[in-house]
């Protein structure tokens, strides 16, 4: 796993799977701000397990509702297109409207996307 700060913004990327449970998550969202007291991350997508996308699991509710509980600002940046699912897209389309999730395709855009919100 590696990591950046880039103006107050933890940059996470992993080849490994991080994310595959809410007590991942909530080690992850811990071990971030113990080691860095900020409260934005990114992260890449590879990191997260694929059931998380699977919005039918009730998976990605729960793990985003802990960055939220844990006020932490929270963009999951990587490729969407392979997804075809109209509820996740519309979730996706959601999130990114709001100001705490952000579902989007690269670091930078993450960055830009947690500096404004």
């Amino acid at each position: 796993m590696e990591k950046k700060i880039v103006n107050d913004i933890v940059i996470v990327k992993s080849n490994e799977i991080i994310i595959k449970d809410i007590q991942s998550a909530i080690d992850f969202i811990m071990t971030i701000k113990y080691e860095t007291d900020c409260n934005k991350i990114a992260l890449n997508k590879e990191a997260i397990i694929e059931d998380f996308f699977i919005l039918s699991k009730g998976l990605a509710g729960e793990i985003l509702q802990k960055f939220i509980n844990y006020q932490i600002k929270f963009a999951i940046y990587g490729d969407y297109s392979k997804y075809t699912s109209k509820p996740l897209k519309d979730f996706i389309y959601e999130s990114n409207n709001g100001k705490d999730i952000f579902f989007i395709t690269n670091e930078d855009e993450a960055i830009k996307m947690l500096s404004n919100n």
